[in-house]
């Protein structure tokens, strides 16, 4: 993931490569031979890693949102030492967008092949993506008092629809830089919060 300065194992390599061609070309538009060939092993070879593809499918998306969460999680525990909401809140929308411009082929994946997943790993990739969300909601609630849970949920809900957005704007090199990126897509996030707080302030003033 982004936030790793090791070098990938062979696994990560094969997981980067696989997320990387089923994105482009769907899951059943890829097979074995070239996920293999695209980390310089034969297909046959991927079985000492890997059970199949869709072992490759559940590891990307469960794999993904368990790394969320505990980022999330270790953000927030980070900031017990003393960070007021505001820069918890800041600090978790950050990991979000490194996640949204490092990893965007796992945004597209998630959107097309997530019903491909057996109903276990379906389920808990949902389980880990609504641990994830109620993280959000109670700091944003923080930052935010004005705003009902139920308000709050859709204002996270909202914010990941905007930042999930990263596969669609374009080749990487079409970007305006990576750094004037994740500024813009900060600056947005926030601005969403503010709105949704000043909105339902306004209807309780």
């Amino acid at each position: 993931m982004a936030t790793r300065t090791d070098a990938p194992t062979r696994r990560e390599q094969i997981l980067k490569e696989a997320a990387r061609l089923f994105a482009e070309r769907g899951f059943h538009g890829v097979g074995v031979d070239e996920i293999g060939a695209a980390v310089g092993i034969s297909g046959p070879g991927l079985y000492r890693h890997f059970a199949g593809k869709d072992a490759m499918l559940a590891e990307l998306l469960v794999g993904i949102s368990g790394q969320l969460l505990t980022g999330a999680k270790r953000r927030v525990a980070e900031a017990d030492g003393g960070a007021g909401a505001e820069a918890v809140l800041d600090s978790l929308i950050e990991g979000h967008i490194d996640f949204a411009l490092d990893d965007r082929p796992l945004i597209t994946l998630h959107d097309r092949e997530l019903d491909r997943l057996r109903d276990s790993d379906r389920k808990m990739v949902r389980q880990l993506q609504r641990q994830y969300v109620e993280l959000w909601v109670g700091v944003v609630r923080e930052v935010y008092p004005g705003l009902g849970e139920p308000a709050a949920r859709s204002a996270v809900h909202s914010v990941f629809g905007l930042l999930n957005s990263t596969p669609h704007l374009g080749r990487a090199g079409s970007l305006p830089g990576r750094a004037a990126t994740a500024e813009l897509l900060h600056r947005m996030a926030r601005g969403a919060f503010g709105a949704a707080g000043g909105y339902y302030s306004s209807r309780r003033s």
